[in-house]
């Protein structure tokens, strides 16, 4: 099938560079990208009500997008879960969806999705990873888990890492035998800080039947003001399949 695009930002609350909260100029950013999905991090301020920093109506009349429904939410002015918040353009095809808590010691969450996207079946986890290396390999046991568990679908997993390393050092490491995650030959890129690049915190990454090509960081006036991250997207090239099942 053709290739889709993919992008995954960390739009750090709506709050830019400038030191502004301007969650329209997120938006824009979004729109510039023009993805077909697309995996936000920290879309929910992290205390009180833990309300959404986004206007959903806005974002869909803008870019196409539409949230993937989430029955468990930490608030209920929440947008996502821990943060996280996965968008699909039309022609989608939400299966299930749920909310996982990740260990460590500081909350953290993931969202697990089994989609279809133009017929291919997709199983897409957007994650936003600890601070720590302990809790982060952790994590990543738990994440290798869940896509053990699937159906056989091709994975799509996409978020902010906080890992920059390749190679024995990685906290990652679990999820080497699932996801082109941790040789040095994996495909990375610095997208953090914003205004000087110089870290590749952000992923985007993909099982043997989910080809990644293409990864970039999205790079405009806008995007260096909106986050402290800059977006990364990704073309995904998926296999044809007949069933779900493979």
């Amino acid at each position: 099938m053709s290739d889709l695009i993919v992008s995954s930002y960390n739009i750090h609350k709506a709050v830019g560079t400038d030191m502004r909260r301007d969650p329209t100029r997120t938006v824009q950013v979004i729109q510039e990208i023009g993805a077909d999905i697309v995996a936000l991090q920290e879309v929910d301020r992290r205390f009180g009500d833990r309300r959404g920093v986004l206007d959903p109506e806005m974002l869909h009349s803008v870019t196409g997008l539409v949230p993937v429904a989430l029955t468990d939410r930490l608030g209920a002015r929440a947008h996502g879960w821990h943060g996280n918040l996965l968008l699909l353009h039309g022609g989608a095809e939400v299966e299930e969806a749920r909310a996982v808590t990740l260990p460590g010691l500081e909350p953290r969450g993931a969202i697990v999705a089994d989609i279809r996207i133009n017929g291919q079946p997709l199983r897409v986890i957007t994650a936003h990873l600890g601070l720590l290396h302990q809790s982060r390999l952790l994590q990543a046991r738990f994440l290798s888990k869940v896509i053990e568990e699937g159906d056989g679908r091709p994975t799509l997993v996409m978020g902010d890492f906080n890992e920059w390393r390749l190679g024995a050092g990685c906290s990652l490491m679990p999820l080497r035998r699932e996801l082109r995650a941790v040789k040095r030959s994996a495909q990375t890129i610095a997208s953090f800080p914003a205004q000087m690049p110089v870290l590749p915190l952000d992923r985007i990454i993909g099982c043997r039947r989910a080809e990644i090509g293409d990864l970039r960081i999205h790079d405009s006036i806008l995007a260096r003001k909106a986050s402290d991250h800059l977006p990364i997207r990704a073309a995904l090239n998926l296999p044809r399949v007949q069933s779900a099942v493979m």
